[in-house]
């Protein structure tokens, strides 16, 4: 076993772990699951059938991760936030063919307590702040607060405010990794030909 586990985390046969990851207690990893290298899954998380997690991702405490999220590298999901798979569940219909997909792209923080609806896509380094409701897809580097969440700013690849319009045009160094971000109308993105790193 290249992966660590607490004793009373539950690993179904044919789940796949990558290596120096960590499973912690009361946890629950489903057969089909997909978790890759150096993965952190706090106590009490759940991860279901056909979920895929990527390298280098931290799922706090009391996380579910429900059949149809994707979560692409470098993504932090804080304690007790929420994840859905049904638009409209009842207990007594079986949706299981309506599951909609939900895509969190690399380096995603999603704040305790928020809750992300099913079928959206959050874009690369967005931060969602804690407790927010997020039901639409969301932009790379976009800070999103509130119920429903707004974006209220910008947000480096560093969790550093980028001190920009939200529309514009216009560019920003990052004095920590030096990359240079760029606005261009509604959208942002990393300048690399420029950016000294």
């Amino acid at each position: 076993m290249k992966f660590k586990k607490h004793h009373t985390a539950v690993i179904d046969e044919g789940a796949k772990i990558g290596e120096n990851s960590r499973i912690w207690h009361f946890s629950h990893i489903c057969s089909k699951a997909k978790i890759g290298k150096n993965v952190t899954i706090g106590q009490n998380a759940y991860v279901a059938d056909y979920v895929e997690i990527g390298d280098n991702c931290s799922i706090q405490n009391n996380v579910s991760i429900y059949t149809g999220v994707i979560l692409e590298e470098g993504v932090f999901c804080g304690p007790s936030m929420v994840f859905t798979n049904v638009y409209n569940p009842r207990a007594i219909i079986d949706r299981k063919k309506e599951y909609k997909k939900t895509i969190v792209k690399k380096n995603v923080s999603l704040g305790a307590n928020c809750t992300v609806l099913c079928g959206i896509t959050v874009g690369e380094s967005a931060f969602i702040g804690a407790g927010s409701f997020i039901n639409k897809n969301i932009k790379a580097f976009a800070l999103m607060v509130g119920l429903p969440a707004v974006q209220i700013g910008w947000i480096s690849n560093q969790g550093e405010r980028i001190p920009l319009p939200l529309e514009g045009n216009g560019s920003y160094q990052c004095p920590v990794d030096g990359l240079i971000y760029q606005l261009k109308g509604k959208h942002m993105d990393i300048d690399y030909e420029n950016s000294i790193y």
